[in-house]
């Protein structure tokens, strides 16, 4: 049997690296080392609190899509604006919060799009986070909720725990799915309470799986995330 490489399966494009770190030079080295196993780059709070829209723009240099995740909840005009200009420095993805309610989150989608058009970009994606991963305590119905505002607000996809995508699927059928808290089997779930491995988010109906710590943490990150990618198995 061949090893599955990035090169011989679409697997890149399902695949997001965190930078969780708060140096750009350091992303940096990160990124291009990992680059032939991830095709999506996540901006979060730590790195954008330290480099600022120099972090997408640089991602977007090395061939990366940029997944910012800033999780915007502000009143809808506020959200609206900042969403522009992420949107015009060419965030492919930006999550909004879902607990900001619909107005808010359609202030989010019309700034990230109209953003990107006046600077001559694709359409990018809002995502709605509906409930982090660190939260084991959320009621049922959170869920449903925060999607079907998801839904009326034209956002592209949701930010959802593994445990949730096929409730979220068959509410919403069309919008994409980001996992994030993957871990390998095995691996510690660190302040994850709600993770899940690469495969079985995949099984789920994951769209796009947020890889960081097993791989950004590794002795040997090069290696640790071609394990993942050798464990995977298609749709």
């Amino acid at each position: 049997m061949s090893v599955t490489t990035p090169e011989s399966t679409d697997v890149r494009s399902k695949l997001a690296l965190a930078l969780d770190v708060d140096d750009l030079v350091e992303a940096t080295r990160m990124a291009k080392e990992l680059a032939p196993y991830f095709g999506v780059a996540k901006v979060g709070l730590e790195l954008y609190s330290a480099a600022g829209t120099d972090a997408v723009v640089t991602m977007t240099e090395l061939g990366y899509k940029v997944f910012l995740d800033l999780k915007l909840h502000d009143i809808p005009t506020t959200v609206r604006k900042a969403a522009r200009v992420l949107g015009a420095v060419g965030a492919s993805y930006l999550t909004l919060h879902a607990f900001g309610g619909a107005s808010m989150l359609r202030g989010g989608v019309e700034g990230l799009r109209d953003g990107a058009a006046a600077a001559g970009l694709e359409p990018p994606c809002a995502l709605a986070v509906t409930i982090l991963t660190s939260d084991a305590g959320a009621p049922p119905h959170i869920l449903g909720n925060r999607v079907r505002t998801a839904v009326e607000a034209g956002c592209g996809g949701v930010v959802c725990a593994a445990g949730d995508v096929r409730e979220a699927k068959q509410l919403a059928p069309r919008l994409m799915a980001v996992v994030p808290g993957i871990r390998p089997a095995g691996a510690s779930s660190d302040d994850q309470a709600r993770t899940s491995t690469p495969q079985g988010a995949l099984d789920a109906g994951a769209d796009l799986l947020v890889i960081g710590r097993a791989v950004t943490g590794a002795e040997d990150r090069a290696a640790a995330a071609a394990k993942i990618i050798e464990s995977l198995t298609p749709a």
